[in-house]
């Protein structure tokens, strides 16, 4: 494990009874991150496989809100209340985002098999679990291929990248996935994105040193591996890349109640500035007006271009503390221009090496199969 400092300080902060209990509990089914290239014949098999691609989507701090329905003719998105984070995600938008990922993941599949998807949203109303419906039928071209490929290489990567832009035509590739619906709006220039980056450092600092909303973050730390694996989800330290006392003490830096927690936020923060400066380029995705329709179909819009940019090497992390922050999004408006609009994602794109697979629950843990 590479947190050996970490997890030496967790274990001592531990209760023993704690450990007790957790090694008489079974660890959850987890996803394999690898997808059968042949649809199945088998109704069951073909739906187990769709949601296999749905839930190696990207979900904010890896909470994996969602549950899927399915009798081999279709398969039914839910949201998932238990996996909300409703401190920092008051309006579930960041919810949304992450299940139009999931939704935009099986939807690929489908078409990289030959199938025909059709998809109805929110099939009952929008205040019900179910977020879309999705039937299928076959006798048509495979497409999507190279997206459906890129489904198990896609990978969230909070590494520093190395300062290269993007080419103009991958940008405009990249662009080209975002619907009409919605807005994408590129920064390139060093010194906005340096002052982009200096918001990132600001808001870090405050959500970590806002003793509520870092409960809710702290919640959905994973302190090691074992621990990852022991839930299923989650955002590992090592994942967080962070080095040094933040990293083998992560327990007490990050922990809401430690007075250590100051120590966390500015190492937290200072990172977060250098992460961002390390950008090629920084994309504000935007709508005219945001509710949980226009999220979900702007996950799925975010979850092609992360496949496309897989495919073109391209690395990519969404940043969202300021966007959790009144002002932060008012800042972000000003920083790109988008007067008039409501921002819902800050993307920062470049280059690095790619990380390891994060975590996910398996198909038998969030999906339910009916007979009819």
């Amino acid at each position: 494990m590479g947190v050996v400092g970490g997890a030496a300080a967790y274990v001592t902060l531990s209760p023993a009874w704690a450990w007790a209990r957790k090694l008489a509990t079974p660890r959850p089914a987890l996803q394999p991150w690898s997808l059968p290239p042949q649809p199945s014949s088998d109704p069951l098999e073909l739906s187990r496989a769709l949601i296999g691609a749905a839930v190696l989507a990207p979900s904010h701090w890896n909470s994996q809100p969602w549950r899927m329905e399915a009798n081999g003719v279709w398969i039914r998105l839910l949201a998932d209340p238990s996996r909300t984070l409703p401190v920092t995600d008051p309006n579930r938008s960041a919810m949304m985002l992450s299940l139009g990922a999931a939704l935009e993941n099986m939807l690929v599949a489908l078409r990289a098999y030959g199938l025909q998807p059709t998809v109805t949203y929110f099939p009952d109303g929008e205040k019900r679990a179910a977020v879309a419906s999705v039937t299928w039928k076959g006798g048509e071209p495979r497409r999507d291929r190279d997206l459906f490929a890129a489904i198990p290489e896609r990978r969230t990567n909070r590494r520093p990248y190395d300062g290269r832009g993007l080419f103009m035509q991958n940008r405009a590739a990249l662009s080209a996935l975002i619907s009409d619906d919605l807005r994408i709006h590129w920064l390139d220039d060093r010194d906005q994105i340096a002052q982009v980056a200096d918001l990132v450092h600001d808001s870090t600092r405050s959500q970590i040193m806002d003793r509520r909303v870092q409960a809710e973050r702290f919640a959905w730390t994973r302190l090691g591996d074992d621990e990852a694996r022991d839930r299923g989800d989650g955002v590992t330290i090592d994942a967080l890349e962070f080095n040094g006392p933040a990293r083998w003490f992560a327990g007490r830096y990050f922990n809401p109640h430690s007075r250590l927690r100051g120590l966390g936020a500015g190492t937290a923060a200072k990172q977060a500035r250098e992460a961002v400066k390390s950008a090629g380029a920084l994309a504000l995705i935007a709508a005219p007006r945001i509710n949980e329709s226009v999220a979900l179909v702007a996950g799925q819009a975010y979850q092609r271009m992360a496949l496309r940019a897989t495919r073109l090497g391209i690395a990519h992390q969404p940043v969202h503390e300021p966007l959790e922050l009144a002002h932060g999004r008012a800042e972000l408006v000003r920083q790109f221009g988008a007067l008039g609009e409501q921002p819902l994602m800050l993307v920062r794109l470049g280059h690095a090496r790619s990380p390891r697979a994060s975590v996910r629950r398996g198909v038998a843990v969030v999906a339910s199969f009916r007979n009819s």
